[in-house]
């Protein structure tokens, strides 16, 4: 019987992600997305029984740019997703992707004790959790 390697979501997840809050305009989230060269957008929390909302580059091209709408007028709550589905940076990144296939996800914040710690995608997944288990 062969043992299959584990290889967690925190062993791939992106520690780049820009936290905002819902308030803030689409045009203020890509001044800072492309600061810190990140790609994804996680919605604070607005007190702490609130759940967290994500805003993703799709989103964004979808929402706003397909429909002609000012970046500068529309807020993030207008086009986010919440709540969000989330993992947890123990889990085996062969559930994340079944997760992803099952809820049509493409990215999902990382979440260690209530707080988000990074974020999953299938660009994490495959470049370096298929490649890891490849090498072994």
């Amino acid at each position: 019987m062969t043992v299959k390697k584990l290889i967690q979501v925190k062993e791939v997840m992106k520690g780049q992600f820009v936290e905002m809050d819902g308030l803030m305009t689409v045009d203020s989230a890509i001044q800072a997305l492309v600061k810190e060269d990140a790609h994804t957008l996680i919605i604070k929390k607005r007190h702490e029984h609130d759940e967290y909302g994500i805003v993703v580059l799709a989103d964004i091209a979808k929402k706003v740019l397909a429909n002609d709408r000012s970046p500068e007028r529309v807020n993030l709550y207008e086009i986010m997703t919440k709540p969000v589905l989330s993992v947890s940076p123990e889990m085996d990144i062969r559930y994340c992707a079944r997760l992803f296939d099952q809820f049509g996800l493409s990215s999902t914040p990382v979440l260690d004790h209530g707080k988000v710690v990074g974020v999953i995608t299938y660009e994490e997944i495959v470049l370096h959790g298929l490649v890891a288990l490849a090498r072994d």
